[in-house]
């Protein structure tokens, strides 16, 4: 038996229950598919089969797990921290136990390769773990000492937290979202989206089995129409973290208005990555290929538009055009496979309309712009597109301002720094972005112009977790990591302490 005969053999054996049985909720502990929703088939992107049947929340259940969310709240808020570390680093201990489900699970339901699942699953653990070991000390603040008043801070969770989640890695992203507002002290109810399920209801599986406190860890399924939108109204909630498109975005800003919650968007992105002539040049190809054509293209920090200088343009396009078509392409589940099939229909058919705008724009397809008719799985029903790059491009082109989210590069042509910067700030979106040079005193000139929330010079990108991330313009509000979580999901409160030595204003005193 090959491996992906045994790991397809693997995959179905997990996979079973969520055929017999519907996929619900999870709300105040207890599991459940009420009578009252509509089921979907889950449809997996490999080869459209039905991988089970979905409940579509109401606003009833959301009510519902909102309302234990808050229940739930004071306890969970009031448990020490050296107590919350201790039950998340048992949840990230049971993480690691069902790793190969989780991967074998999320690249059947998403059809990411499985030689990237399983570094994501191990991921979600080291967030629970970096996080839990910050709960004791979550609550910190400063002093400031006054001649006859002491000021000093501390940091009170805000209460219950939505977090809604998409669909591109979905497992990870969950994690990074729901470990720093559990370690803050905050309870959570959770909206994954409905094209990646499965995986979710695993993170709820694996907080009841850890040990969360019913209500402190809820979850449903839905539309962001209808469940999302009630999560975002919701009193009982206090803040909402969003990962998803810069259109959803300002609407969850609208719908959350009203109650003043305070959100966290983490959207869109355009994201330039820089080639000087003085880069080395391997290793920005290497870096090149990967932070666009790995996890399908499908990722918020995609370096998706290459900005290359002139003298080394026609060398560097030559040589990454030889790696873009040697990129392999097939089921997601056989661990040669770099890319895998995208979501949906409807973002296959998305990611497919830019074959022809890029040539109606006047662009060239040097590699790919097409489907794969027999990927190399031989089935021709999944939504497979080929790796592709788009060369001589402007930066007007709707292939250079648009935010593609698939296995496609945009090549872009520069003479001078200046130039390379207004290109790259030339953009809604602003992220994150990528310099490669040898020229330190470029690089640091760059890192003050560029217009992104993140930028990495000679590097893909590397993920250091007390580091911010996020982005600015219309690719998000709010930064994650470290106490830059903490300091959303908790409020700060301030507290003056007088010595009883300064003297206080007196009115009415006299007669």
């Amino acid at each position: 038996m090959s491996t992906l005969e045994s790991n397809v053999a693997a995959a179905e054996k997990y996979l079973m229950r969520f055929k017999q049985f519907a996929t619900g909720h999870f709300i105040n502990g207890a599991f459940m598919v009420p009578e009252g929703n509509s089921l979907i088939d889950n449809i997996s992107p490999i080869d459209q089969s039905v991988l089970g049947q979905i409940a579509i929340g109401t606003d009833i259940e959301i009510d519902h797990a909102c309302d234990a969310a808050q229940a739930a709240f004071p306890a969970w808020r009031d448990m020490p921290g050296s107590e919350r570390r201790a039950l998340l680093h048992h949840f990230a201990d049971k993480i690691v136990e069902r790793a190969d489900e989780i991967a074998l699970i999320e690249s059947m339901d998403t059809g990411q390769p499985i030689k990237f699942m399983k570094k994501t699953a191990i991921r979600g653990a080291a967030n629970f773990r970096f996080f839990a070991d910050k709960a004791p000390e979550a609550t910190a603040g400063i002093s400031s000492f006054q001649e006859e008043h002491t000021n000093f801070t501390s940091r009170v969770p805000i209460g219950p937290i939505g977090v809604i989640t998409p669909w591109n890695t979905p497992f990870m992203l969950s994690t990074w979202k729901i470990a720093p507002a559990l370690a803050a002290g905050c309870t959570v109810v959770h909206k994954p989206a409905e094209l990646s399920p499965l995986t979710a209801m695993l993170l709820a599986e694996i907080a009841k089995d850890a040990g969360i406190p019913d209500g402190v860890w809820n979850m449903v399924n839905g539309y962001g129409q209808v469940a999302g939108k009630r999560l975002t109204e919701h009193p009982a909630i206090k803040a909402i973290a969003l990962v998803g498109s810069s259109s959803t975005g300002p609407l969850v800003m609208k719908q959350g208005a009203d109650t003043l919650k305070r959100i966290h968007l983490e959207l869109g992105g355009k994201n330039p990555v820089l080639i000087f002539d003085d880069a080395d040049f391997d290793r920005a190809l290497d870096a090149v290929v990967f932070m666009i054509y790995s996890l399908n293209g499908e990722r918020c920090t995609s370096s998706s538009r290459l900005l290359i200088q002139s003298g080394i343009k026609s060398r560097f396009i030559e040589a990454l055009a030889k790696r873009v078509a040697n990129i392999r392409v097939g089921h997601p589940l056989d661990p040669a496979t770099e890319v895998g099939p995208l979501i949906g229909k409807v973002h296959y058919e998305k990611v497919k309309s830019y074959f022809n705008i890029a040539t109606q724009d006047g662009a060239e397809v040097l590699v790919g712009g097409k489907v794969c008719e027999s990927p190399n799985n031989g089935n021709p029903t999944g939504y497979y597109v080929e790796p592709t790059l788009f060369v001589e491009a402007q930066n007007d082109m709707r292939i250079a301002q648009e935010e593609i989210f698939g296995p496609v590069l945009t090549a872009i042509g520069f003479d001078t720094e200046e130039q390379a910067v207004d290109i790259a700030n030339d953009i809604q979106f602003g992220l994150a972005g990528y310099i490669w040079t040898n020229d330190t005193g470029r690089a640091m000139r760059l890192s003050r112009t560029i217009e992104a929330g993140m930028l990495w010079v000679n590097s893909e990108n590397n993920r250091n977790l007390p580091s911010p991330f996020g982005g600015v313009k219309m690719s998000g509000v709010g930064r994650d990591g470290g106490d830059y979580s903490f300091d959303f999901y908790m409020e700060i409160k301030n507290v003056c302490l007088a010595l009883g030595t300064h003297k206080i204003p007196v009115l009415g005193g006299f007669s």
